[in-house]
Parts: C-alpha cells; sequence; structure tokens
C-alpha cells in the first residue's frame, strides 16, 4: 500500500475542492487511538479502526477535537479538515472499504501534549456506541507506586482504573511532561539524569479519548550511578584481533588512558565470537579488563565492525539475537555496549530492526546498560541509513547513551580535523530534530566522535594538531566520547600495512596521549 504524508499547509488546498459527501449511518465498528512514540514536545498518535459488524463498511469518518495549544501536522492514510480546534478524518480511495472483522489505520503527528477527545466514527461514539458518544472519563489510577530506579530510570507500577467501555492506555507523566505511554500498570521511564529527584504522575485513557484525572504524586531519585572515573571518556578502539594480542592494561598505562572499545564480537552463526576465535562466554581477556576497572577504568564491549558478520544478519529470531547480546554482557558484567554498523549492515533493514528489537529487551533485563551506535558519517552528518539505524533503535525503545560517528575516509579533499569537528555539530544537530524535548547540553552528551589516526584508508591524513583541535572541541561542548582507530597503530607509531601504522612522524602513544586529556 502506498502511503501519502501530507501536511497540513496543503489542507486549505485539498479543502478548497472537497463537496459534502454523503452522510454515513451508523455503522458496528470501532476506532481505538493509541500514542506509537512520544516526545517532550509532542507525539505520533494513530487511530485503528475496527468493523465488528457483518456487512463491510465503503466509508469512514473519524473526528475529534484537541485543546487549543495542540495541533496536528503532518498526517497519512486519511484526508484531514479542520474547524477550530475539531477535526475530521476521512477514508482515501484504497482504504475506505473494510471487510467484517477486518481493520485500517491512519497516523498523524502532534505539537502538543493533550489527546484527542469526544472520538466519533460515522457519527458514532468511536467505543461501538450511539448518540453523542462516550464523554465519561475513566476512574483515576491508584497506588502508584516506585518499583525500582538505576541512573538514568524510574520504574512504576500502579493499581489499574476502570472505565464503563474499557481503558486503552495510561500517560505517565514526569513532573508536566509527558514521559512514556502504558498499555498495561507498569512502565519504566528512561534517559534520566543520575542522582536526581523526580516526580511522577499517571492517568488513564479510554477508547474514546477521555483522561482520567492524574494520580496522586510519587517521587523518586535516580542512583548516582558508576564511580567518577570509571565511564571512559576517551576510549580509543583496540583490535582484539592483532597479533599478538594487546595487553590492555599495559597500553592503559602507556598512553594514559582508564578505558578502550574492544573490536569486534561478531557472528559464528547464530553465536556471538572474539572475530571467530574466542568464545565471549567464556569471558577471553577478562583478566585484563578486571585490571583497568580495578584502575578507575571500564571497556566497551564492541559487535560489529567491517569485518565478519553482525549478529543481527546471522541471527534471523529476535529472541535468539537477544540470547548472543546477554551472554555476552553477562559473561563480562558489561556496563558499555558498543553497535559498529556499517558497510552493508547499516542498510539492511530487517537486521537493523531485528537489532533494536533484541537491544530493548537487552535493555530491560540489564538495568543501566549503556548502549552506543557506531556508525559512518560525512562532515554534513549521518547517512540516511544511518539516520535510519538510530530511528529503529528510537522507535523500539532503545534509551541510547551514544551516537559514535566514525568521523574518516571521506574520500574527499577536506581537513580531516575541521571535517571532524563539523561531523560532530551536523550529528549533534540530526540528533536534535529526533529527540527534541532534549537540552543541547543532553544531546552533545550523546554525541561521539571516533576518527582514524594518520593516513586514511582514502590516503587523507589526521595528525596531532587535528586531535587537539577535537579534544578542545569536546572539552568546550561535554560531548559523550571521544575514541579513535585504533591503539595498537598508536603504539607501534610505525609506517607500513595501514592496519598495523600510521604512517606519519610520531612518538608511540602520542594520540593517546593527546585524547587522554579528554574527561567529559
Amino acid at each position: 500500500m502506498r502511503r501519502l504524508f501530507v501536511t497540513l499547509a496543503a489542507t486549505a488546498l485539498l479543502a478548497g475542492f472537497a463537496v459534502a459527501g454523503p452522510a454515513h449511518a451508523a455503522t458496528a465498528a470501532t476506532a481505538t487511538f493509541a500514542k506509537t512514540s512520544s516526545w517532550d514536545t509532542g507525539y505520533q498518535g494513530q487511530y485503528t479502526i475496527k468493523n465488528t459488524g457483518t456487512t463491510t463498511i465503503t466509508a469512514w469518518t473519524v473526528e475529534f477535537d484537541l485543546t487549543a495549544s495542540t495541533t496536528v501536522g503532518t498526517y497519512w492514510d486519511a484526508l484531514l479538515s479542520k474547524s477550530g480546534d475539531h477535526y475530521s478524518f476521512k477514508n482515501r480511495e484504497y482504504n475506505g472499504q473494510i471487510a467484517p472483522g477486518a481493520t485500517v489505520s491512519f497516523g498523524f503527528v502532534v505539537s502538543g501534549t493533550a489527546g484527542p477527545s469526544g472520538c466519533k466514527l460515522n457519527g458514532a461514539s468511536c467505543d461501538g456506541g450511539s448518540g453523542g458518544g462516550d464523554t465519561r472519563p475513566p476512574s483515576v489510577p491508584s497506588g502508584l507506586t516506585v518499583t525500582g530506579h538505576t541512573s538514568s530510570s524510574v520504574s512504576l507500577s500502579w493499581t489499574a482504573a476502570t472505565d464503563d467501555t474499557g481503558v486503552t492506555g495510561y500517560e505517565v507523566f514526569q513532573g508536566t511532561t509527558l514521559a512514556t505511554m502504558a498499555s498495561g500498570t507498569s512502565a519504566t521511564v528512561t534517559g534520566l539524569q543520575p542522582a536526581t529527584a523526580y516526580t511522577f504522575t499517571v492517568r488513564a485513557r479510554d477508547a474514546a479519548g477521555n483522561l482520567s484525572a492524574f494520580s496522586a504524586q510519587v517521587s523518586a531519585t535516580t542512583d548516582a550511578g558508576s564511580p567518577a572515573g570509571n565511564r571512559p571518556y576517551a576510549a580509543p578502539y583496540v583490535d582484539m584481533g592483532s597479533w599478538p594480542t594487546p595487553v590492555l592494561s599495559e597500553m592503559a598505562q602507556a598512553g594514559g588512558l582508564k578505558g578502550f572499545t574492544l573490536a569486534f564480537v561478531t557472528s559464528a552463526g547464530c553465536k556471538a565470537s572474539w572475530f571467530n576465535a574466542y568464545d565471549p562466554r567464556a569471558a577471553w581477556q577478562k583478566d585484563e579488563i578486571d585490571k583497568l576497572r580495578a584502575a578507575g577504568g571500564d571497556v566497551k564491549i564492541s559487535f560489529g565492525g567491517a569485518s565478519g558478520i553482525e549478529l543481527a544478519q546471522a541471527c534471523g529470531d529476535v529472541n535468539a539475537l537477544y540470547t548472543e547480546y546477554a551472554a555476552v554482557v553477562d559473561a563480562y558484567g558489561a556496563k558499555y555496549v558498543d553497535f559498529d554498523i556499517e558497510g552493508a549492515a547499516v542498510a539492511d533493514k530487517a537486521s537493523v530492526d531485528r537489532r533494536s528489537q533484541a537491544l530493548a529487551r537487552l535493555q530491560q533485563s540489564h538495568p543501566g546498560l549503556k548502549i552506543s551506535l557506531t556508525l559512518p558519517v560525512l562532515p554534513e552528518g549521518l547517512t540516511s541509513d544511518g539516520l535510519n539505524v538510530v530511528t529503529s533503535a528510537k522507535n523500539a525503545g532503545v534509551d541510547l547513551d551514544l551516537v559514535n560517528v566514525m568521523a574518516m575516509d571521506y574520500y574527499r579533499s577536506v581537513d580531516y580535523g575541521d571535517a571532524a569537528v563539523q561531523a560532530a555539530q551536523s550529528t549533534h544537530d540530526q540528533l536534535k530534530t529526533l529527540y527534541p524535548g532534549r537540552t543541547d547540553a543532553q544531546l552533545w552528551a550523546m554525541v561521539g566522535v571516533t576518527p582514524m589516526l594518520g593516513e586514511n584508508d582514502d590516503h587523507n591524513v589526521y595528525n596531532q594538531d587535528d586531535a587537539r583541535q577535537l579534544v578542545t572541541f569536546a572539552k568546550q561542548h561535554h560531548l559523550g566520547m571521544l575514541a579513535f582507530w585504533e591503539e595498537t597503530r598508536d603504539r607501534n607509531a610505525c609506517t607500513g600495512a595501514l592496519y598495523q601504522c600510521t604512517n606519519i612522524s610520531q612518538q608511540p602513544y602520542e594520540f593517546s596521549k593527546i585524547f587522554a586529556q579528554y574527561t567529559g
């Protein structure tokens, strides 16, 4: 089915050609509203119309009211007309007929947090009633309780509300901001700051869009998080497949670093594997990781990379994929995981969505787990495929810690120091569109930057002055992380094959010592 997106700017034109349609007889049908995603200043809504009768519906109109401060913008799979705060959506030419028992849906994006009220379907109540429709709100949810908290989330539960036609969902508010939606009587609010007090309320919604009053308020304070210094703000990638195997504790001491990003866990069939050589379940190299942690540092375990097959492409089932990710996290007691998605994998929508679902489940079973996505970038920002990866994760409910951009290999005649800074700024601006409710400080904390040291694959050069420029920029904006590819190349400080040498004049660990100056 072809999906047509329309904006209110075009509505006036559509209305100019509209003619009065026939009145619809009352129909055995329901129109159920849901918020399919939400953010601080708005949400994406959807109505699903179900034919509960025995004859085919040939046309439909769903109408409802919004508050004056809440307006519809983009919409799809319907035609919209508007009068004041009253909105009327009619079927398009391809979705007017609904067979008995079948459903159709249409959607729209709303600026503002208030939901629809007074919903009617073909002149009758959207809950399947008749006449003026259901106007009775649900009862107030009771017993709102904090059931748990981490450094970035608070979990809540409450007693179900009641309604004459049935409660369809709940809205959870953080202060005066809609934080999340729930279909049941529990929810977890994510994306919170460590050691911070928050207040929460919840209200119920019925099928007609009627809202209950707010519940009693509860308060919770998030955990303090990892001890100071344990988060790896400067975490260069280490190719764990280098030979001899890199000794993490020695490299950390020589370069003045506290953390590394360990590359790469790939797949051996639908099984996690360190570059098809070691089983992560055996906690290979955990003794070295423990040394870093004892010294106040930590590691990120990175899945994917340019070589090998990332698990989401190898595992066709979300449950199997989740099991492999969880096995690695559990084996190392990991607090930070990274997913380096590049090459064909970044455009493979099926594996992207499968990964997103598995990561959402992984985060639910491992509260506080920090997840980063490492993606290709241009100076102008993430590619469209990269943006789709981030959007997929967001829509699946993943609380992304970082979007880390590979600021390298542009195959252009540009200054690679300037390009890395521009890529960071462009990515920040893209994230602002995806997360409109977050502050600039919160968005910068989501940005990571990873250049390639010395000579890049395209033979352009990223040198020590470029590194100093990026560290200065990161300090000004408090970026979430800096990294580089790759630590053994910095250690070797040699001329030769690019997988082991930077091919520029440098001292061993010179870049490490520059990047180590960034502490958040």
